[in-house]
This record gives structure tokens, sequence and C-alpha cells, in this order.
């Protein structure tokens, strides 16, 4: 019997990536899904989606971009998703799927997704209550299915948070507790409830309305296996592993701390607002720039750690991800919450190296990390 899938979020990340993964194991022969994708907040400018996700049609993905020397430029109608609900909404009929058919939950919820309102923490909500935040929602969700059987669960969240599995267990055993759940409820969601920690990479530029996305042919789904972890499907894209950080420094410290050196001279220059990675680039100078960044302080720091190859590698593959041609991944987008993510991206890094190797010196990044 095929393992049910349900999905919270209906970004067009996801739709470029997990819907897409999994059409493609589908494809493939593979017992995974169908997808069931949850709207987890209120009404707002996605609401169109979810009538657009009921369409048995599917939607587009178009992967455009060079992969290994190769100009790709395709459309795929993926197929995996066959029902779409607003929790808000529809929240008893949520329950009820999520008691009898889903094996297997993922999630996107976004930056502030996993953060808890006030009334949520307060006490259980009545069977009728919807709660506001999403770690309420699931964790009622559970608690559902522990009083309907209680079938174990497998969980991969796929937030841009560092363990972002063990934080989402975090909040849910928190919670549990502050709901006075009881040992029992508790035992079984430490037990029969896996929850990996997950790494995400591809950039999805552009969605295609109403339901659709633009992205880049380079896919990463890096899931940490836990203690009796089974991988649901099989797919290129995605690596069963036991240690999540080389995959996670690598994105973090190349294409994620390169991203915000040029949002940073975007910045400080006054560089046209629509301007994108592609058209910044075009300006060799500012290549340059990256390119010595790179070469003189993030390889070297990766080469502290052993990594020394595989971050030469990364850094050919990320300029290959920045100057792809079709891709029009702005700046401004990048920007937003621009000091939260130097503090990660670059001071983290700088901490990562030192405290391995205290000798060196990161002329152009201290620059950035002290910029207020």
């Amino acid at each position: 019997m095929a393992q049910r899938v349900l999905q919270f979020g209906t970004s067009r990340f996801l739709q470029a990536h997990v819907d897409l993964f999994v059409h493609q194991a589908r494809q493939s022969g593979q017992d995974i899904g169908p997808i069931t994708i949850v709207k987890t907040t209120a009404s707002g400018p996605r609401s169109g989606r979810i009538d657009a996700f009921n369409n048995a049609k599917g939607f587009p993905v178009r992967l455009r971009g060079v992969d290994k020397g190769r100009l790709v430029d395709e459309v795929i109608n993926v197929e995996s998703v066959t029902a779409a609900l607003d929790a808000n909404g529809q929240w008893q009929k949520l329950v009820k799927m999520f008691i009898d058919e889903m094996e297997l939950v993922v999630s996107n919820v976004g930056d502030d997704g996993y953060s808890i309102s006030a009334d949520d923490k307060m006490q259980l909500p009545a069977v009728e209550i919807v709660p506001q935040s999403f770690p309420a929602k699931l964790l009622m969700l559970l608690l559902s299915r522990f009083e309907n059987g209680g079938a174990p669960l497998l969980i991969l969240p796929c937030e841009l948070v560092s363990n972002n599995g063990c934080v989402l267990r975090k909040h849910l055993t928190d919670l549990s507790e502050s709901w006075n759940l009881g040992l029992a409820f508790r035992h079984w969601l430490s037990n029969s409830v896996t929850i990996c920690d997950t790494l995400v990479d591809r950039i999805v530029s552009e969605s295609i309305e109403p339901v659709g996305a633009i992205a880049e042919p380079y896919g990463l789904w890096a899931i940490r296996c836990e203690p009796n972890f089974i991988p649901p499907f099989q797919h290129p894209c995605v690596v069963y592993t036991e240690d999540l950080e080389p995959f996670s420094r690598l994105k973090l410290h190349i294409l994620n701390l390169g991203h915000t050196y040029l949002a940073e001279i975007w910045k400080a220059e006054k560089r046209a607002e629509n301007e994108t990675v592609r058209e910044i680039l075009l300006d060799l100078n500012i290549k340059n720039r990256l390119m010595n960044l790179y070469q003189e302080e993030v390889i070297p720091g990766f080469s502290a750690h052993g990594m020394l190859e595989l971050a030469k590698a990364y850094v050919a593959t990320t300029m290959q991800r920045f100057e792809n041609p079709f891709l029009n991944h702005h700046l401004r987008d990048i920007a937003i919450n621009h000091q939260q993510k130097i503090e990660r991206r670059v001071s983290d890094f700088m901490l990562w190296i030192n405290t391995h190797d205290s000798t060196f010196k990161f002329e152009r990044l201290r620059a950035l990390a002290d910029r207020k």
C-alpha cells in the first residue's frame, strides 16, 4: 500500500522540491504518495491555491539552467498532489485523514512557522477549536492519532532551521507538558513518531500562477537517519546520511554566504531595485570580489576542517547556479532579514573556523560581520 503523505505548506519551494521528487518517484514505480497539502495560515493571498491543488490535472514545475554542462529547460507536470485542505476551515476532515491515512508528514511553514502563540501555550484547546500555530496544530493531530490507535508516523520538516527535526520535537514535547498530556502520550511521541533533521537546497525563483514554480536543475534533500529509520523512497536528489553537518556547512557558508555578500554590495552601492544575482555578477569587478572571498577566506576555512575538495567543488557548482541564465533571483528578496543572515552565514562561519584554528584572519568577512 502506498505511503500517504501530508504536507504542511503550499509554497512554491515545496512544489519544486518535495512534490516534484515524490512525483518522479511515483513515476518510477515506487509506492510513495499521493500528497495531501494543508494550508495552515489564515486566509490570504495563497487561499486560491487550495482550489488549484485540487485540480487533478497537476501543476507545472519548470527546471531551467545548466546541469553538468548541459542546458536544461523542461516542464514537468507534477501529479503527486491529489488533494488540498485549509486547516482552519476543514479541521475535522484533516483530523480524520491524519488518523486514518497518513504515514509521512512533511512541512515548510516559513521562518516563523515554529513560533507558538501565547493562547496555544496556555492549555489544551477544546476539540472543536483549531490551534493558531503550526506546532500546536500538529500536536493536536498527533494526540488524535494516539487516542485512535497510535500508528507510527514519520515527520520530515523542511524549514530552514538548523537541526529542524530536533527543534520541532522540542516544541512538541514542551507543549505536550504544558497541556498535561500525560506520560503515555509522551512515551508514544518519543518512541513511535520519528522526526528527522533535514536540509533542503534548491533555488526556486518564481511562482507560476495559480500553482507551479520555476526552479534550477540542482536539488538536494539531505535527511539524517534516526534509529530504526526506513527511507520512504529513493530519488537522485535525496540523500540519507548519518551526518548532516557537511551538507549544512557547505550550503550555509558558501551558497548562502555568497548570497549575503552580494546582497551587502547591492545595499551598500544602492544598485537597481530589481537587480538579480545573475545580473550583479555581470559586473566583473563584483564577480572577482566574490571569487577572491571564496578563494582567500572561505575555501581555506573549510580546508581547516578537512573539507578542501568538497568546498572547491561546491564553489564551482554555486557559481554555476548563481549565473543561471534563466532564473531571476532578486537581491531584494535575499536582503530580507539581512542582519540575521549575516550572523548565521558569516559570523557563525568565522566562529566555526576560529574554534578549530584561532590563527585564521578574515578581513572581508570580518568587515561584513562588523557592519551594522
